[in-house]
C-alpha cells in the first residue's frame, strides 16, 4: 500500500529526548515535519496538523487558547513555525453564531482573517475549521494511502469498521470547508471515546491531547490498515492479473524519450510544459494490469490527487509485445484532441454560472502500457510532484479493486473542486511566471566558467538546464553549486564528449527522459592551442576541428532533431570567439575552427527559420576569470606570444580593447540569455560581440 516495499511499516520516529523541553508550537513542528518525511503519510503539499495552545494575549495580557494550523498552501515535511497560521479560539467558536449553512459555508473563510492572533501573516487554509471543532488539543489530517483505499472502497464505511472497529469512526464525503468541521465536531461528540475518523474519499483525521500521542496514534492506524490489506490481498490478483510484461530498463527509457518531445509539443502551444518520467515497481505493476484502463477511466478520489493530476489520465495506444513507435506517435496528436475535447465537455456539463474559465483542457498524466508514467506541467517540480500523486491514486486503486471496488469521486464533486472558487483565487495569487519558465536548456562545457554562469544566468530566469561535460569531477561540482541555489529539480547533468556522435544522441535521449525536450541549446564547448602554423601538429588542428567545429555539428543536428518534432521553436546558441572574425597570430587552428562554427551558425539559422528555431553566435574575447582554457598551457602560450607574464596578460587585454574593461563569464552568460528570451524573437543568424570592443571583429 505505499511507493515502498509491500510490506514495510512506519517507524514511530519520536525522539523523546528532543522533544524535551520542546514549547507547544515547537511540538507541533516536530510532529509535522515527521509525518511528512514519508510519502506513505502524505505527499507533499497534502494533510494538515494543528495544536491548540494556551498563551498571552498580546493585547489584554490574559492567557487566551490559540489555534495554530498549518497555513494555506504549506508542506507539513518542510514547514516552519511561521508556516502555520495562529487563529483565537473564542473567535473560531463565534464564527458559528454568523454561519448562514451550507450553500454560504464559502463565505466563512473571508471571517478568518478576523479571528488572526498576533497579527500573524499566514493565511489560514479552508481546513481550518476541521482542526477548530475537534474538542481535542492535537489534530492530524494525512492522506496515507492504505486509508484512502478504504475511503476510496465502495463499502469504505464497513471496512472502517471491520478494521478499527469502534475507535475509528466514519464520515461520507463532504468538501472541506466550514459545514464539514461542523460534522466532525458533531460525531467527536456522539462519539467521545472515537480517536478519529475516516473521511470517505478523503483521508484520516487523528486526535489526542498530547502531541506525542497524537503522532503515535496517527503512526498505528496507518499501520493498522497496511497490515489489514497485506493479510486481504495476499494471494489475489493485482489490477485484474498481467495483460503487458514491462519492457527493460533502457527500453522502457528509449520510448520515453521518444514519445515526451512529441506530446510536448503538442501541450506546449499556449505555455511551455516540462515531463517528468516514472517506471518505478507500483507504476509498471498499473500500467501493465489488465484493469488499467477501466480503473484509470473511474478517475481518482482524493481531492489532493485530481487537483494535481486533473481527474483522470490519458492511456498511450502502445503495445509493448508489438512496440511500434512510428505508430504510437501517429495516434497521439488524435489522442491528445479526444482528451481536450472530453475535458472542454466535463467542463461544460459541470460548470456554474459563476465557475472560473476552461484552464488548460489537455491531461497532465500519461499511462504507457509496458514503459510507465509520464507527467507534464508548467515547471519540473511540480510535474514530479504530479506523478507522486498519481502513484497514489494507483496505490489506492490497488488496495480499494482488490479487496472491494475502487469508487472514484462523482464527476460533479471533481469538478466543483478543481474549479472551486477558492481554489481558483489562490491561483491568481500565485506569482507571475519568470521570463524562461517551462524552458529545457542544455549548455555543453557546463562546468566551465562561461558555461556555469550561463547556465546560472538561464536558471535564474526559472528554466530547467543540463550541464554537459567531459569533467565529471567539475560537473559534480557545478550542478551541486547550482542546485544549492536554484533547487535539485532544475538542475540535470550528462557526461558528454561533443565529438563523439553515440554520447550526443545518448544526451537528448537524456534530457527528453529528464525534463520532456529541448528548447534553448548553448553550444559552448570549447579548447583552445597556440602554436605558429610551421609547429601546428595535424592532431592538434584536427583536435580543434573536432570540438569547436565537428562537436558544434553534432549538439545542433541533434537538437534540430528534437525542435522539429516538438514544433514549438527554440533558440540554439553558439559561443564562438572574436578569433572567429578577427585572426591572430599563432592560432591558426583555433581561429579557423570558430569561424567554421559562425559560418555552420548561418547555414543552421536559414535552414531553422520555417520552424522558428532561432540559431545565432556570442563572440566573447579574453574571458579570463573563471574559463578553464585560461588555466593551462594556453595561458602561457598567449603570454609568449604577448611578451607578458600571466598576471600582466589580463590587463593587457583590457588595455587592448576599445573600453579598457575585462571580459567577464556574467557578460557572455547575460548576451546568452537575451538570444534565449522572448526580447530576441526576431533575431537569427546574428553576432553579439561581447570583447570591450575590438575594430577587427566589427561584423560586416
Amino acid at each position: 500500500m505505499s511507493t515502498q516495499e509491500a510490506g514495510s511499516r512506519l517507524t514511530n520516529l519520536w525522539d523523546k529526548a528532543r522533544a524535551a523541553g520542546m514549547s507547544e508550537p515547537e511540538l507541533l513542528l516536530y510532529r509535522s515535519n515527521l509525518l511528512g518525511s514519508d510519502k506513505r503519510v502524505t505527499n507533499y503539499g497534502g494533510g494538515n496538523t494543528s495544536a491548540k495552545v494556551m498563551q498571552k494575549d498580546p493585547l489584554t495580557g490574559e492567557t487566551v487558547e490559540v489555534l495554530w494550523v498549518k497555513g494555506s498552501g504549506g508542506d507539513v515535511g518542510t514547514i516552519k513555525l511561521d508556516g502555520f497560521a495562529t487563529l483565537y479560539m473564542d473567535k473560531l467558536r463565534a464564527l458559528k453564531r454568523i454561519y448562514r449553512g451550507v450553500e454560504f459555508e464559502d463565505e466563512m473563510v473571508g471571517y478568518l482573517p478576523h479571528c488572526t492572533f498576533n497579527l500573524n501573516a499566514r493565511a489560514a487554509s479552508i481546513d481550518t475549521p476541521l482542526h477548530a471543532y475537534v474538542p481535542k488539543r492535537h489534530v492530524d489530517h494525512m492522506h496515507p494511502d492504505a486509508i484512502i483505499a478504504i475511503a476510496a472502497s465502495a463499502n469504505s464505511k464497513a471496512l472502517t469498521q471491520q478494521i478499527f472497529g469502534g475507535e475509528i469512526g466514519w464520515l461520507p464525503w463532504k468538501r472541506p470547508g466550514f459545514e464539514l468541521g461542523l460534522w466532525l465536531e458533531t460525531f467527536c461528540r456522539e462519539n467521545p471515546d472515537a480517536k478519529g475518523v475516516v473521511l470517505e474519499s478523503h483521508g484520516l483525521f487523528t486526535w489526542a491531547d498530547d502531541a506525542e500521542a497524537c503522532y503515535g496514534l496517527t503512526i498505528d492506524i496507518i499501520n493498522r490498515a497496511t497490515a489489514w490489506f497485506e493479510t486481504e490481498t495476499a494471494g489475489k490478483a493485482i489490477f485484474g492479473g498481467e495483460k503487458h510484461n514491462a519492457l527493460a530498463h533502457m527500453e522502457r527509457r528509449a520510448v520515453a524519450a521518444r514519445l515526451m518531445p512529441a506530446i510536448r509539443g503538442m501541450i506546449s502551444q499556449e505555455a511551455h510544459m516540462v515531463g517528468h518520467f516514472d517506471d518505478s515497481n507500483a507504476v509498471l505493476q498499473f500500467v501493465c494490469g489488465n484493469d488499467m484502463e477501466a480503473l484509470a477511466a473511474l478517475g481518482t478520489s482524493c481531492p489532493d490527487h485530481f487537483l494535481r493530476t486533473k481527474i483522470r489520465p490519458l492511456v498511450v495506444d502502445f503495445d509493448p509485445a508489438k512496440p511500434d513507435i512510428a505508430a504510437t506517435l501517429e495516434s497521439l496528436k488524435p489522442a491528445v484532441e479526444a482528451y481536450r475535447k472530453d475535458y472542454a465537455a466535463y467542463y461544460e456539463r459541470c460548470r456554474h454560472a459563476d465557475s472560473p474559465a476552461l484552464r488548460d483542457p489537455n491531461a497532465i498524466v500519461y499511462l504507457v502500457p509496458g514503459v510507465g508514467m509520464i507527467t507534464f506541467a508548467k515547471d519540473k517540480a511540480t510535474a514530479r510532484i504530479s506523478g507522486e500523486f498519481y502513484t497514489n491514486a494507483i496505490n489506492v486503486m490497488r488496495g480499494a479493486s482488490t479487496v472491494s471496488t475502487y469508487v472514484g469521486l462523482p464527476e460533479q464533486e471533481a469538478f466543483d473542486i478543481e474549479y472551486w472558487l477558492l481554489e481558483e483565487a489562490k491561483l491568481q495569487r500565485m506569482p507571475k511566471p519568470k521570463s524562461l519558465a517551462g524552458q529545457i536548456a542544455i549548455v555543453t562545457g557546463g562546468a566551465g566558467g562561461i558555461g556555469s554562469a550561463t547556465a546560472a544566468r538561464l536558471l535564474s530566469e526559472g528554466a530547467c538546464v543540463v550541464l554537459a561535460d567531459i569533467d565529471e569531477a567539475a560537473l559534480a561540482s557545478t550542478a551541486e553549486n547550482l542546485a544549492g541555489r536554484h533547487g535539485k529539480d532544475v538542475v540535470h547533468t550528462v557526461r558528454m564528449n561533443v565529438t563523439d556522435e553515440v554520447a550526443v544522441i545518448a544526451a537528448y535521449t537524456e534530457i527528453a527522459v529528464e525534463f520532456g525536450g529541448v528548447d534553448i541549446v548553448v553550444s559552448n564547448a570549447g579548447i583552445a592551442s597556440s602554436a605558429p602554423v610551421e609547429e601546428t601538429s595535424l592532431e592538434l588542428w584536427n583536435r580543434n576541428l573536432s570540438i569547436l567545429s565537428t562537436g558544434y555539428f553534432l549538439v545542433a543536428r541533434e537538437a534540430f532533431k528534437v525542435l522539429r518534432q516538438q514544433a514549438i521553436g527554440g533558440s540554439v546558441i553558439f559561443i564562438g570567439s572574436k578569433n572567429g572574425l578577427a585572426a591572430s597570430p599563432n592560432a591558426s587552428a583555433y581561429c579557423t575552427a570558430k569561424a567554421s562554427e559562425i559560418h555552420l551558425a548561418r547555414c543552421l539559422a536559414l535552414e531553422g527559420a520555417d520552424a522558428g528555431i532561432r540559431v545565432n553566435v556570442v563572440n566573447p574575447d579574453a574571458v579570463l576569470r573563471g574559463s578553464k582554457i585560461w588555466s593551462g598551457e594556453w595561458l602561457d602560450q598567449r603570454a609568449s606570444t604577448y611578451k607578458t607574464d600571466k598576471e600582466g596578460l589580463e590587463e593587457m587585454y583590457r588595455q587592448r580593447s576599445m573600453l579598457k574593461r575585462s571580459v567577464l563569464p556574467e557578460d557572455v552568460a547575460e548576451a546568452t540569455y537575451f538570444f534565449a528570451s522572448e526580447a530576441s524573437s526576431k533575431s537569427t543568424g546574428n553576432i553579439i560581440n561581447v570583447d570591450a570592443g575590438n575594430v577587427q571583429a566589427f561584423t560586416r
